[in-house]
């Protein structure tokens, strides 16, 4: 496949800027700092352009903001950028490169890629499961230890020079790679999302192309794989130990599994894969009740609680949920919430009604 060559000018081009500024700016129009940039934008993006142009443009870790959050029960170190000039000059970057990006992954790549998420995974996983059981009776699951504190910034530069060639890019893009130095990529930058999945490719590639696993999913730096006997898969985990110290500088951690798929459950992605049927990951079950219950004892919803309803629908959806649903979304169904324009709206628990209200409008 083709290096990408000659598209800086379109990188710092006004057009790719302000698109850039649109997209960065998506719901984060409250802000201050994206506030002050929509009110002059011309100023603040011909500026920019000119930074750009001269190769004015510079980051280092003093610039990121740090804050601790906690998230799936582990403690996270979250660096946040300012929005002028750092975060539209990486989506400026990404919106040039993300497809050449993207034609290198494998399909089965399901984290911060648009309509190839938890989703779209699951549906894989689902799939796999029922058409070959005997391929996937049992699963190997693992993790990197510490996966992005842990990138070899040197091997993530190299493996970007394999899709582009273009100098003034690659020397913004060395820039933004060795902003924390020669070891860890960001987490909470837009590039550092790319910039997993892409170290991580390679990876995904000696898997299905050399050891030739069939069945095979990854959703940032959490694998699974699947095959007949625990033989293979234990095989398959000493070469992929092998690839990932070897050629990536990555160590797996200790708590890797073996085990049966249909007898335990494959924990991935917000759920739990049993073949045929599917249950809500613990957690995943643990946070929508702290979330909805509540709801139950007031009298209006924001819109804020009412779009964490629609986002537990999607949970729900995609798996064997009847019990959790009368459970938890039923006692809303008689709950009104304002939306955003100030507007009084009864709260929707009927997914699969409102399919069939849209199927029978289009016929």
């Amino acid at each position: 496949m083709k290096r990408l060559g000659n598209i800086y000018e379109k990188v710092i081009s006004y057009e790719n800027l302000l698109n850039a500024h649109l997209r960065a700016r998506r719901k984060k129009s409250k802000y201050k700092e994206v506030r002050e940039v929509n009110q002059n934008t011309e100023h603040y993006l011909k500026n920019l352009h000119f930074i750009l142009a001269n190769e004015f443009y510079y980051v280092n870790s003093s610039d990121y903001k740090r804050e601790t959050i906690i998230d799936k029960g582990k403690e996270r170190e979250i660096l946040k950028l300012k929005y002028y000039p750092h975060r539209i000059v990486q989506w400026a970057i990404m919106l040039q490169i993300q497809d050449r990006f993207l034609k290198s992954f494998i399909l089965d790549t399901y984290a911060s890629i648009e309509d190839r998420g938890l989703h779209f995974g699951a549906k894989r996983i689902k799939k796999a499961l029922l058409k070959n059981p005997q391929g996937t009776k049992y699963c190997l699951k693992l993790d990197m230890k510490k996966y992005y504190p842990s990138i070899d910034n040197q091997i993530l530069f190299e493996i970007v020079k394999t899709k582009i060639k273009d100098k003034k890019l690659l020397r913004l893009i060395e820039i933004i790679i060795f902003s924390m130095g020669a070891k860890g990529q960001p987490i909470g930058s837009l590039w550092s999302q790319w910039a997993g999945n892409l170290y991580l490719s390679t990876l995904d590639h000696y898997v299905k192309e050399k050891l030739k696993v069939g069945i095979y999913g990854r959703y940032c730096d959490d694998v699974t794989a699947f095959a007949e006997t625990k033989e293979e898969l234990r095989a398959i985990f000493e070469e992929i130990r092998k690839i990932a110290k070897d050629k990536l500088n990555l160590e797996i951690k200790e708590n890797y599994q073996i085990f049966p798929t249909r007898v335990r459950g494959v924990d991935f992605l917000g759920y739990r894969f049993f073949g045929d049927f599917i249950l809500l990951r613990k957690r995943v079950l643990k946070e929508m009740k702290r979330k909805l219950v509540p709801l139950r004892d007031k009298e209006i919803l924001t819109n804020s609680e009412n779009s964490a309803i629609n986002s537990y629908k999607g949970w729900l959806k995609f798996c064997n949920s009847y019990r959790l649903r009368e459970k938890y979304l039923v006692p809303l169904k008689d709950k009104y919430y304002i939306d955003n324009k100030g507007n009084k709206r009864r709260v929707d628990i009927n997914v699969r009604n409102r399919r069939k209200r849209k199927k029978n409008n289009n016929n």
